[in-house]
């Protein structure tokens, strides 16, 4: 049974950074190309930043110059390194493969707020 956990979130003020981590268990990580997913109250879950499985990153331009996903294979573990914050990142942020093949882990909410 594959699982996801996410940590990491927390309330940070606008221009704060955050790092959340994703570990897995119950799959062979290194074959997956990963991703972070968030979604806002009221909004769709979007995806915010991916990485292939040769370390390829893509990320959504909202977030682009400011995030950086990140992963080692070796703690099963995907990063999400997160920059100079604004208000709308306000969402949970969830992890899961770039097709969705994992059931969702608990997330992680990240608040951006003075």
């Amino acid at each position: 049974q594959v699982q996801l956990v996410e940590s990491g979130g927390g309330l940070v003020q606008p221009g704060g950074s955050l790092r959340l981590s994703c570990v897995t268990s119950g799959t062979i990580f290194s074959i997956y190309d990963m991703a972070w997913y968030r979604q806002a109250p009221g909004k769709r879950r979007e995806l915010v930043a991916a990485i292939t499985n040769g370390g390829n990153t893509n990320y959504v331009d909202s977030v682009k110059g400011r995030f950086t996903i990140s992963r080692d294979n070796a703690k099963k573990t995907v990063y999400l390194r997160m920059n100079s914050l604004k208000p709308e990142d306000t969402a949970v942020y969830s992890c899961n493969t770039r097709s969705l093949d994992w059931p969702w882990g608990q997330g992680t909410q990240v608040t951006v707020s003075s």
